[in-house]
């Protein structure tokens, strides 16, 4: 079994204790980690405080020569990083539409070299004969990064190396369903950057609310649950400390009656089910006009009854297990409402009997607003399809959630479905796609799904202050 150390000042560090992390796909642990505790926290906050003045003073280009050096280390070890990935989250290595473990460390790569080339430029607000202006974005200090389990190494890298290129330092709490692919990243990069930039502790929750309310964090970012951003928000206000929060998401997808259905079926059952619908921007409420309700619901069923599910590490296997048993019971949970509510299931809908956390992807008909499958993030391998007749009305529908993580339209007509797209209450908006991100362009929610962007100069910029200099002439 594989042991993992935290790092601390660029130095592996044990607490004496250990606990396990699960392979979903098979139910057994097949790694032990480090059970930090509040004197980790300490220690990790120390070390980063420390190593804050002379890595915000380090030039502009060193930042970006050991950032790409980073991500060179990333590539270098890509298979063994994609391997852990695949055994601490179920994920295929390479999933349905290329979505699983490759696309998760090429993610990374391509993030890390991306961000390693953005540039914050002074502003000149004024340059005259009387005085110059100048706005400059200066690092915070100390970022504490909270990462979730369903894409543990890249929203590891969304956190902390924008972070470390604006010339914060950091100390990462992983989650502790997926801690291990985050801990190698972390032992490679401190090979590579000065003892004390990165640091990264594991351990129970408890752990994390210790680091977002330390007095010595400057800045919090977070991705995961609603109420979990919550909590971090009211830990960090005793500080007034900085947050940037991607939280739930109950993503709507409006189908257009024009669209050709054996066109677009395909793409809308990889937009629900990709990664097993486990990702905070999956299409989650599948809202389709009445003329073509029945048609696209069979097309759905049909890829749900045949796409491969399984182990990740087999060859073929598009969709693995869910990635930890509280999550499967949810999927079960709000599969039973379903039933109760008068759904039809179209394909799936019980639980797989083979060792891990194996669910069959579920198609529901005859569902509407109201429901719990619909109103509910299930964040699993289930899509309700919703009927509609009017596309004013479907549009109120799709903005009453409390969630604004994303939405889409689906037409033959992109111009008039970027129009309607532009009516959802959601942070990011997509046309005849749905949930796909990428480094140059800004992600994040509005209303319950969080507040703050990552990506591109938009999300470099939330890691900086803002100071105003004026120089009398």
């Amino acid at each position: 079994m594989q042991q993992f150390d935290m790092n601390i000042n660029g130095k592996p560090v044990q607490s004496g204790n250990t606990f396990d992390v699960i392979n979903p796909a098979t139910a057994t642990a097949f790694a032990q980690c480090q059970l930090g505790d509040a004197s980790h926290v300490e220690q990790a906050v120390a070390a980063a405080k420390a190593a804050f003045p002379a890595w915000s003073r380090t030039s502009d280009e060193e930042r970006r020569q050991l950032l790409h050096a980073v991500a060179g280390a990333i590539e270098a070890n890509m298979p063994e990083l994609m391997r852990l990935v695949t055994m601490e989250t179920g994920k295929p290595m390479g999933g349905l539409n290329g979505i699983g473990s490759g696309m998760e460390v090429g993610g990374s790569i391509a993030w890390t070299q991306y961000t390693a080339e953005l540039q914050l430029p002074v502003d000149i607000i004024q340059d005259n004969d009387e005085a110059r202006i100048e706005v400059h974005r200066k690092p915070l200090g100390v970022v504490a990064s909270i990462t979730p389990w369903n894409w543990p190494l890249l929203i590891a890298i969304w956190h902390v190396i924008p972070a470390l290129r604006a010339g914060n330092t950091v100390v990462m709490k992983p989650a502790s369903f997926t801690p291990v692919s985050t801990l190698r990243f972390v032992q490679l990069a401190s090979e590579i950057l000065p003892p004390g930039v990165i640091n990264i502790i594991t351990g129970p929750g408890r752990v994390g609310g210790i680091l977002t309310g330390h007095p010595d964090v400057s800045k919090v970012t977070f991705t995961g649950s609603t109420p979990t951003g919550k909590r971090i928000m009211e830990s960090a206000s005793a500080n007034l400390t900085r947050c940037t929060l991607e939280l739930g998401g109950n993503d709507a997808g409006i189908v257009l009656p024009d669209i050709n259905v054996k066109e677009m079926v395909p793409k809308l059952f990889a937009a629900c089910f990709h990664n097993n619908g486990q990702t905070c921007a999956a299409l989650k409420r599948l809202y389709v006009h009445t003329s073509q309700y029945e048609e696209i619901c069979e097309e759905m069923a049909v890829l749900a009854k045949n796409v491969i599910v399984g182990d990740g590490l087999e060859e073929g296997t598009e969709l693995g297990p869910v990635q930890n048993q509280a999550q499967l019971d949810i999927v079960q949970d709000l599969t039973d409402s379903a039933r109760a509510d008068g759904g039809r299931i179209l394909a799936g809908g019980q639980r797989i009997d083979r060792d891990g956390y194996f669910f069959e992807p579920t198609v529901v008909a005859d569902l509407t607003d109201g429901c719990q499958l619909v109103d509910e993030e299930p964040f699993g391998p289930i899509i309700p399809i919703i009927k509609y007749s009017d596309i004013d009305e479907v549009i109120e529908r799709a903005n009453r959630n409390e969630c604004g993580l994303g939405g889409s339209v689906w037409s033959s007509d992109t111009a008039k479905a970027a129009e309607l797209a532009q009516r959802l209450e959601c942070g990011s908006a997509w046309v005849n796609d749905h949930g796909a991100l990428q480094p140059d362009a800004p992600f994040g929610g509005i209303k319950q799904s969080g507040m703050g962007v990552e990506f591109g100069l938009y999300g470099l910029e939330e890691f900086t202050s803002i100071q105003t200099l004026k120089i009398a002439k």
